[in-house]
């Protein structure tokens, strides 16, 4: 099978998508599998063939204010203008975001599935990852343990769909941590050194906006 992946990260250091893709083709091993990364790559005619002969199309990116980023919005106008020589071909999606629930993604979700009617695609099945920025901090624990139970068991079923190319409800997890223990993890290992790391103090990030 041809599988083409697709990068949605803006991200010019290792990213979140790039780790769940990582997790992804690992269960993908026996077919023709390719990655690109969408706001990095500037296609050439020959990529955008291969691209649009694969069978499946699976892309990968962080959610952008309930939607898709401004580079990975250019990537799929441009496609559409393009269109496909695979009509057969089935899109599936990993969005991850910054929020303990992962059904944050749904917008997104239905945002890739009009962009599937619109260019004439199967849309298969969406995996809406909940506390994103959360994955990298925990890449040393062996996936499907742990923090990553659910997303090592949802991974587990979205590749078994691509692999039958299966179209199945979208699935939305939310890590294995209750939401309080990860409010406390992320703002200390995340959002405080980020906040401090652009001139703002701590006080400010619990400040209401009039």
């Amino acid at each position: 099978m041809k599988i083409c992946i697709m990068n949605g990260s803006p991200k010019t250091a290792e990213s979140t998508s790039d780790l769940l893709i990582e997790y992804l083709t690992s269960f993908l091993k026996g077919n023709e599998v390719v990655t690109y990364n969408v706001c990095k790559t500037d296609f050439s005619q020959a990529q955008f063939s291969q691209i649009q002969s694969s069978n499946v199309l699976i892309f990968a990116f962080p959610l952008y204010i309930d939607s898709v980023n401004s580079g990975l919005l250019r990537f799929l106008i441009e496609f559409e203008n393009r269109g496909f020589s695979n009509k057969n071909s089935t899109v599936y999606c990993m969005i991850n975001n910054g929020f303990y629930e992962g059904w944050q993604n749904h917008v997104a979700a239905e945002i890739m599935r009009n962009w599937c009617k619109a260019v004439g695609l199967n849309y298969g099945q969406t995996l809406g990852i909940g506390a994103g920025e959360m994955i990298p901090f925990l890449k040393d624990i062996p996936l499907g343990y742990g923090p990553y139970k659910n997303i090592g068991i949802a991974l587990e079923e979205l590749s078994h769909n691509i692999l039958c190319l299966n179209r199945e409800e979208d699935l939305y997890i939310s890590p294995n941590w209750p939401r309080f223990l990860w409010k406390i993890v992320s703002s200390y290992s995340f959002w405080y050194p980020k906040a401090k790391k652009n001139g703002l103090k701590r006080r400010r990030l619990n400040e209401t906006v009039d």
